[in-house]
């Protein structure tokens, strides 16, 4: 690979595990940003639920206690990706705090529908994160400024989708369409 091509990974200064050893956290941020890319590749000894996979999705979503049942005895990390899109499973993540000291990362790109909601933030029992795009610190040898002025900061295969569903380069753009709202 030519120090021109990122990686496929890119290792992130946020250290996940030292983030969760002691609390709980939501991690919030823009579409596109490697919040799925970095549990995948740094927590994985975690228990994930991805609720962008509707199987799981509808289970959770009638049955919430099922995150329980399948912790068994064992406390340990659980991930519920894509939290926003099932805020109600606060009660049931709150109480698990609270029962079995299970830590939590709760990842979204949507913090105002949560808030929106009027659902269960977890008062004081989780912190919160922000993923930004890449820092060029992040990208070391592969961070390009005319590049990055161009495109954004988000992995290249990301802008290469929002090139295409744009006409012209975006100055300023970060990682998705929405992400220049104010969350």
């Amino acid at each position: 690979m030519d120090s021109t091509q990122v990686p496929l990974f890119v290792e992130r200064l946020l250290d996940l595990s030292t983030l969760l050893k002691h609390k709980s956290h939501f991690l919030l941020g823009p579409r596109q940003t490697g919040k799925t890319s970095l549990i995948r590749h740094t927590l994985k000894e975690a228990r994930v639920y991805d609720l962008l996979d509707n199987a799981v999705y509808l289970t959770l979503s009638r049955h919430p206690e099922r995150i329980e049942q399948e912790l068994g005895g064992r406390a340990r990390i659980v991930v519920i990706d894509e939290i926003q899109r099932l805020p109600h499973l606060l009660n049931e993540v709150h109480r698990l705090i609270e029962a079995r000291h299970v830590r939590f990362l709760l990842t979204g790109s949507s913090a105002r529908k949560l808030r929106a909601g009027g659902v269960n933030l977890l008062g004081g029992r989780a912190r919160t994160k922000h993923l930004h795009p890449l820092t060029s610190h992040e990208l070391g040898k592969h961070f390009d400024l005319a590049r990055a002025v161009q495109r954004g900061l988000c992995h290249p295969s990301t802008s290469r989708t929002i090139r295409a569903q744009t006409s012209k380069p975006m100055p300023g753009r970060t990682c998705s369409r929405r992400s220049s709202r104010k969350a």
